[in-house]
Protein backbone atom coordinates (compact mmCIF):
# COMPACT_ATOMS: atom_id res chain seq x y z
CA UNK A 1 0.00 0.00 0.00
CA UNK A 2 1.61 3.16 -0.30
CA UNK A 3 1.17 6.45 1.04
CA UNK A 4 -2.00 8.55 0.37
CA UNK A 5 -1.21 11.86 -1.31
CA UNK A 6 -2.75 14.91 0.83
CA UNK A 7 -3.88 18.07 0.06
CA UNK A 8 -3.62 21.32 2.34
CA UNK A 9 -7.31 23.26 2.38
CA UNK A 10 -5.76 26.17 0.85
CA UNK A 11 -4.93 24.16 -2.18
CA UNK A 12 -7.76 22.12 -2.19
CA UNK A 13 -10.08 25.35 -2.39
CA UNK A 14 -7.74 26.96 -5.14
CA UNK A 15 -8.18 23.85 -7.06
CA UNK A 16 -11.69 22.31 -6.17
CA UNK A 17 -13.04 22.39 -9.46
CA UNK A 18 -10.64 19.83 -10.44
CA UNK A 19 -11.37 17.28 -7.51
CA UNK A 20 -14.19 15.09 -7.69
CA UNK A 21 -14.61 15.25 -3.91
CA UNK A 22 -15.67 11.97 -1.61
CA UNK A 23 -16.91 12.92 1.76
CA UNK A 24 -16.80 9.38 3.83
CA UNK A 25 -18.24 10.53 6.41
CA UNK A 26 -21.57 9.17 8.06
CA UNK A 27 -24.68 10.92 6.41
CA UNK A 28 -25.75 12.76 9.11
CA UNK A 29 -22.39 14.13 9.72
CA UNK A 30 -22.64 15.52 5.74
CA UNK A 31 -25.51 16.97 6.25
CA UNK A 32 -24.01 18.89 9.06
CA UNK A 33 -21.57 20.66 6.45
CA UNK A 34 -19.60 19.63 3.59
CA UNK A 35 -17.11 20.84 0.96
CA UNK A 36 -19.05 22.22 -2.01
CA UNK A 37 -19.86 19.63 -4.52
CA UNK A 38 -18.72 16.77 -2.64
CA UNK A 39 -20.30 13.06 -2.95
CA UNK A 40 -21.38 11.46 0.31
CA UNK A 41 -19.91 7.70 0.32
CA UNK A 42 -20.08 6.55 3.82
CA UNK A 43 -16.48 4.76 5.03
CA UNK A 44 -18.37 1.55 5.29
CA UNK A 45 -19.68 1.48 1.68
CA UNK A 46 -16.96 2.36 0.17
CA UNK A 47 -15.94 -1.12 -1.19
CA UNK A 48 -18.97 -0.97 -3.18
CA UNK A 49 -18.28 2.32 -4.36
CA UNK A 50 -15.09 1.06 -5.78
CA UNK A 51 -16.18 0.52 -9.82
CA UNK A 52 -17.49 3.88 -9.47
CA UNK A 53 -14.59 5.51 -7.94
CA UNK A 54 -12.52 3.91 -10.59
CA UNK A 55 -14.34 5.21 -12.85
CA UNK A 56 -14.39 9.15 -11.27
CA UNK A 57 -10.06 8.66 -11.01
CA UNK A 58 -10.04 7.83 -14.67
CA UNK A 59 -11.42 11.14 -15.67
CA UNK A 60 -9.52 13.42 -12.73
CA UNK A 61 -7.85 13.55 -9.46
CA UNK A 62 -10.42 12.67 -6.69
CA UNK A 63 -10.48 14.33 -3.14
CA UNK A 64 -11.50 12.44 -0.02
CA UNK A 65 -12.59 14.08 2.75
CA UNK A 66 -13.90 13.34 6.57
CA UNK A 67 -14.00 15.10 9.75
CA UNK A 68 -10.55 15.56 10.65
CA UNK A 69 -8.65 13.02 7.76
CA UNK A 70 -8.77 10.33 9.80
CA UNK A 71 -10.93 7.91 7.81
CA UNK A 72 -10.25 9.64 4.47
CA UNK A 73 -6.44 8.86 4.92
CA UNK A 74 -7.89 5.47 5.74
CA UNK A 75 -10.18 5.03 2.66
CA UNK A 76 -7.03 6.46 0.91
CA UNK A 77 -5.39 3.42 1.80
CA UNK A 78 -7.86 1.07 0.85
CA UNK A 79 -8.52 3.19 -2.72
CA UNK A 80 -4.52 2.74 -3.21
CA UNK A 81 -4.76 -1.00 -2.32
CA UNK A 82 -7.04 -1.29 -5.41
CA UNK A 83 -5.72 1.15 -8.01
CA UNK A 84 -7.34 4.24 -7.35
CA UNK A 85 -5.16 6.98 -6.55
CA UNK A 86 -6.71 9.52 -4.06
CA UNK A 87 -5.89 12.51 -1.75
CA UNK A 88 -6.91 12.93 1.48
CA UNK A 89 -7.66 16.58 2.60
CA UNK A 90 -5.32 17.41 5.79
CA UNK A 91 -7.68 18.22 9.00
CA UNK A 92 -10.30 17.42 6.99
CA UNK A 93 -13.45 19.53 6.75
CA UNK A 94 -12.56 20.84 10.34
CA UNK A 95 -9.92 22.64 8.73
CA UNK A 96 -11.37 23.50 6.18
CA UNK A 97 -14.50 25.62 7.40
CA UNK A 98 -11.32 27.03 10.39
CA UNK A 99 -9.66 28.40 7.32
CA UNK A 100 -12.95 30.39 6.12
CA UNK A 101 -13.86 27.85 3.24
CA UNK A 102 -17.24 27.55 2.78
CA UNK A 103 -19.86 24.44 3.62
CA UNK A 104 -22.43 23.39 2.02
CA UNK A 105 -25.29 21.94 3.41
CA UNK A 106 -28.10 19.75 1.67
CA UNK A 107 -31.25 21.70 0.43
CA UNK A 108 -33.47 18.57 0.83
CA UNK A 109 -34.24 19.38 4.53
CA UNK A 110 -31.61 16.41 5.64
CA UNK A 111 -31.23 16.66 9.94
CA UNK A 112 -27.36 17.19 10.49
CA UNK A 113 -26.70 14.88 12.99
CA UNK A 114 -23.53 14.35 15.63
CA UNK A 115 -20.00 13.84 14.18
CA UNK A 116 -19.08 10.37 14.77
CA UNK A 117 -16.14 11.44 17.08
CA UNK A 118 -19.10 13.01 19.34
CA UNK A 119 -20.91 10.00 18.94
CA UNK A 120 -18.39 7.67 20.29
CA UNK A 121 -17.51 10.15 22.91
CA UNK A 122 -21.13 10.11 24.13
CA UNK A 123 -21.28 6.23 23.92
CA UNK A 124 -18.20 5.56 25.85
CA UNK A 125 -18.72 8.24 28.34
CA UNK A 126 -22.68 6.52 29.21
CA UNK A 127 -21.02 3.23 29.05
CA UNK A 128 -18.49 3.90 31.60
CA UNK A 129 -20.66 6.11 34.04
CA UNK A 130 -23.55 3.08 33.76
CA UNK A 131 -20.57 0.28 34.44
CA UNK A 132 -19.71 2.70 37.74
CA UNK A 133 -23.20 3.11 38.92
CA UNK A 134 -24.66 -0.01 38.54
CA UNK A 135 -21.45 -1.64 40.26
CA UNK A 136 -22.21 0.78 43.11
CA UNK A 137 -25.70 0.13 43.43
CA UNK A 138 -26.16 -3.35 41.91
CA UNK A 139 -23.15 -5.84 41.95
CA UNK A 140 -19.49 -4.90 41.64
CA UNK A 141 -19.50 -7.16 39.07
CA UNK A 142 -20.53 -4.22 36.62
CA UNK A 143 -17.25 -2.60 36.92
CA UNK A 144 -16.25 -4.56 34.14
CA UNK A 145 -18.21 -2.59 31.69
CA UNK A 146 -16.30 0.38 32.36
CA UNK A 147 -13.30 -1.44 32.52
CA UNK A 148 -13.90 -3.28 28.75
CA UNK A 149 -14.43 0.67 27.62
CA UNK A 150 -11.20 2.02 28.86
CA UNK A 151 -9.48 -0.86 27.30
CA UNK A 152 -11.12 -0.63 23.93
CA UNK A 153 -10.39 3.18 23.99
CA UNK A 154 -6.97 2.61 24.63
CA UNK A 155 -6.81 0.12 21.86
CA UNK A 156 -8.68 2.11 19.54
CA UNK A 157 -5.79 4.94 19.84
CA UNK A 158 -2.74 2.17 19.40
CA UNK A 159 -4.23 1.07 16.56
CA UNK A 160 -6.24 4.16 15.02
CA UNK A 161 -8.96 2.27 14.47
CA UNK A 162 -12.29 2.21 16.22
CA UNK A 163 -14.71 -0.81 16.31
CA UNK A 164 -17.65 1.63 18.50
CA UNK A 165 -17.53 4.16 15.29
CA UNK A 166 -17.84 1.04 13.08
CA UNK A 167 -21.00 -0.04 15.24
CA UNK A 168 -22.54 3.50 15.74
CA UNK A 169 -22.35 4.00 11.54
CA UNK A 170 -24.72 0.95 11.03
CA UNK A 171 -27.30 2.29 13.47
CA UNK A 172 -30.18 3.61 10.71
CA UNK A 173 -29.37 7.65 11.46
CA UNK A 174 -25.58 6.74 10.15
CA UNK A 175 -27.02 5.41 7.61
CA UNK A 176 -27.22 6.26 3.77
CA UNK A 177 -31.00 5.36 2.25
CA UNK A 178 -30.28 3.31 -0.66
CA UNK A 179 -31.83 5.91 -3.25
CA UNK A 180 -29.31 8.74 -2.08
CA UNK A 181 -25.83 5.73 -2.36
CA UNK A 182 -27.35 4.96 -5.51
CA UNK A 183 -27.23 8.07 -6.90
CA UNK A 184 -24.38 9.08 -5.87
CA UNK A 185 -22.51 6.12 -7.24
CA UNK A 186 -24.77 6.75 -10.91
CA UNK A 187 -22.72 10.76 -11.19
CA UNK A 188 -19.32 9.43 -9.67
CA UNK A 189 -19.32 6.81 -12.67
CA UNK A 190 -20.19 10.09 -14.89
Amino acid sequence: MTTPTTVDPRQAHSRLHEFTVVDVRTPGEYAGGHLPGALNVPLDQLRRALPALRAAAARGDVLVVCASGNRSANACGVLAEHGIRAATLVGGTGAWAAQGHPLDRPSDGAKAGWAMERQVRFTAGTLVLLGLVLGLVVHPAFLVLSAGVAGGLVFSALTNTCGMAAVLARLPHNRPRGADLEATLARLRG
